[in-house]
């Protein structure tokens, strides 16, 4: 079968190769993936900077979709012919993950979804919601997920809540649609005003370029009368400060990415001051990912695709990735 291994740290080390078709075990299945999607996670993975353990050569990217096409012994949830994704942490099924569920994660620790085929343990793979293509599907188990735990797990969003997501990636992307449909206002920041008004027609009510409004907290402090409930924190050290200036006394910040580089001193003093409830997410657990596919069922949810390239031309796609371009989600199609 054909997949990618990273051979060496870099873009350049994703090497295309031959590699046996696997089978399943018990409780295991075997799918034929038809499309993968990227994470900024698989960029690290490639660089050879990603901060868990890695198994040598891995088959890269936590993210894939395919159709079940073998079945091991015991496997009672799926059938051949079913369409599903993988769930990020194999291990993971429900309530609070393991100490070792990162032992466990696609396309680190164990081989990812960069392969013709693949097998997943039968309590790490979720169906795809009906109306969904495969290349849709592709895009859920990390940003979709990670977005989920954030905005519902850990926010607790209702309606007339006020979340600010920071960029359009797909972690955020998905979590302004989530947090939309639960009636939720969304104010997004980015550097681009072409990708804000891009985010404006998925629901985004305010857009804040930082770049033209360096102090984006304070605008959106402004713009919400005292702060917003809930800032989904994808930026990092170099971005927290600001999250706490943008939220409420009593509100939430979601800790999921390390995008930016540190900016200024850490004053703790201002968690006190604002009460503020922080959590880091990673990811997600199996009944989550379910949770979430019945969610999206329910409100017709799509995912924003940005762009589709072809197996063989993986590297550019990452190359894209890395080039920040993008407005959702980057899609290789094995088709």
């Amino acid at each position: 079968m054909r997949a990618y291994q990273v051979k060496s740290p870099g873009i350049d080390g994703l090497t295309p190769v031959e590699l046996p078709q696997p089978k399943p075990g018990r409780r295991q299945v075997l799918v034929k993936v038809a499309a993968c999607s990227l994470n900024y996670r698989d960029l690290a993975v490639a660089s050879g900077t990603y901060r868990m353990p890695m198994k040598p050569n891995v088959i890269p990217l936590s993210d894939g979709a395919g159709e079940v096409v073998e079945i091991g012994a015991e496997v009672t949830r799926f059938k051949v012919g079913d369409k599903v994704a993988g769930n990020f942490s194999q291990r993971w099924e429900g309530g609070n993950p393991a100490a070792d569920s990162g032992g466990h994660a696609l396309g680190g620790s164990i081989d990812g979804m960069l392969a013709e085929y693949v097998v997943l343990e039968e309590t790490g793979t979720v169906k795809l919601p009906a109306h969904f293509s495969l290349e849709e599907g592709a895009t859920l188990p990390c940003a979709g997920v990670t977005a989920w735990h954030a905005v519902v797990e850990h926010g607790w969003t209702k309606a007339g809540n006020t979340v600010l997501v920071q960029g359009t990636g797909g972690v955020s992307i998905f979590a302004l649609q989530f947090a939309r449909a639960l009636g939720a206002e969304v104010i997004v920041t980015s550097s681009s005003d072409e990708k804000l008004a891009r985010a404006k027609k998925l629901g985004a009510k305010h857009g804040i370029n930082y770049k033209t409004t360096p102090e984006w907290d304070k605008a959106a402090a402004e713009l919400t009368g005292g702060g917003v409930d809930q800032v989904i924190e994808v930026g990092g050290a170099g971005t927290f400060m600001r999250s706490l200036g943008a939220i409420k006394v009593g509100g939430k910040i979601s800790m999921i990415g390390v995008l930016s580089q540190p900016q200024g001193e850490f004053n703790p003093m201002m968690i006190l001051g604002k009460r503020a409830n922080i959590q880091g997410i990673s990811v997600g657990s199996t009944q989550m990912f379910e949770a979430m596919n019945r969610a999206i069922a329910v409100n017709s949810l799509k995912p924003a695709i940005d762009k589709v390239f072809p197996f063989n031309e993986t590297r550019a796609a990452f190359n894209y990735l890395k080039s920040a371009a993008h407005f959702g989600k980057v899609v290789i199609s094995l088709a």
